[in-house]
């Protein structure tokens, strides 16, 4: 399989660019541009939108991962292809009113089995599926926890997804532990990360040694403000904004401690608004 090409060194000016994008995650997202990755495939445009939900383009496709109404969906494109990557209660992965308002007329919609009875024309793939959509292959990963405790998430009932075209390789890890399919994983593109999850899973020390073991070009943390979806519903601000901040800058510690040989980018995307 081909390898991909590394992102090119960040000038002194870029570095700076992306450090005060760092500091406006607590910003609207609407204020925040793409992300551009270039890759032997071509340049991918990255647009984090909220918590889990992420658009991606590609080779000319666009895909919507876990679309949600609390994002700002007017500023959305058109999606080719939406992927889902569980059917949670809380609705920020499985939001039929956000999959009606970004999604083309007849773009497939593909999530796990959980999701069947919500989505009547929803396209089913079971852990370690896959199939083609829209001119892009899509692999379906198990997403599970190890770790006892609820909420708990058992093995089969979510999925993550690679979505590949030509050489260039994505990964969006949804909810999961670094489990042994998780592992398994290599020449990978770009990595969205789960971070700060319940009852201890994938603090930032865990996530860094799961990247490691992968080792994409670009890693995005996300879905690590677990605090975001109780401030929604009630008002209750279970962690300061400086405090959830403070986990991204260990997790690209912790990264760079056990990556001297290959250079993995850390981008932190503007997942969350102000508060």
């Amino acid at each position: 399989m081909p390898r991909f090409s590394r992102v090119a060194p960040l000038t002194s000016l870029a570095a700076t660019v992306l450090s005060l994008m760092a500091i406006a995650t607590l910003a609207s997202p609407a204020l925040v541009a793409q992300n551009r990755v270039a890759t032997a495939s071509g340049e991918l445009l990255i647009t984090p939108l909220a918590h889990a939900s992420v658009q991606i383009e590609m080779s000319g496709r666009v895909v919507q991962v876990d679309p949600w109404s609390a994002a700002d969906l007017d500023r959305a494109r058109p999606a080719d292809l939406v992927l889902v990557t569980d059917a949670d209660a809380g609705g920020h992965h499985l939001d039929n009113a956000a999959i009606a308002k970004v999604r083309k007329h007849g773009a497939p919609i593909v999530m796990p089995a959980s999701g069947r009875a919500k989505v009547a024309d929803g396209v089913v793939l079971n852990n370690g599926d896959t199939r083609e959509f829209a001119n892009l292959q899509v692999e379906a990963i198990a997403a599970y926890d190890l770790t006892p405790g609820e909420p708990f998430h058992a093995k089969g009932v979510a999925n993550g997804y690679v979505v590949s075209t030509g050489g260039t390789r994505i990964y969006i890890a949804g909810v999961t532990e670094c489990v042994p399919e998780v592992r398994a994983l290599r020449h990978i593109t770009v990595m969205f990360v789960p971070m700060n999850l319940p009852n201890g899973r994938m603090t930032p020390a865990a996530a860094a040694e799961c990247v490691r073991t992968i080792a994409p070009a670009v890693v995005y943390p996300y879905h690590y403000d677990q605090g975001y979806i109780r401030r929604r519903s009630d008002g209750v601000n279970l962690a300061s904004p400086a405090d959830i901040l403070r986990t991204l800058d260990v997790f690209a510690d912790a990264l760079q401690a056990g990556n001297s040989l290959n250079h993995i980018e850390v981008r932190r995307g503007a997942w969350y608004p102000a508060r």
